[in-house]
């Protein structure tokens, strides 16, 4: 899968989460810039993204990103066979 696929994906992933279909995510995307992003959000944002992707994330994998762009490595990392 490449980057732009993981990017389009998830996208799709935050446009219905946060119910706005205005969202165009970066790789600096973060809590911080995507309005509605609390605790709760990171939450569905994590279970939607090892659904869709058939992916798990580790708490620790998941803790230490920071932002869009690192999410999207750690799909390309599990997601490469």
């Amino acid at each position: 899968m490449t980057e732009s696929e993981i990017y389009a994906a998830l996208n799709d992933i935050f446009r219905d989460i946060f119910a706005d279909d205005s969202i165009v995510l970066a790789a600096d995307s973060s809590a911080k810039t995507v309005k509605g992003w609390d605790s709760f959000a990171h939450i569905k944002i994590v279970v939607a993204v090892e659904s869709r992707f058939g992916i798990k994330m580790r708490t620790k994998e998941i803790e230490t990103m920071a932002n869009v762009g690192d999410l999207v490595r750690l799909v390309e990392t599990k997601t490469a066979h």
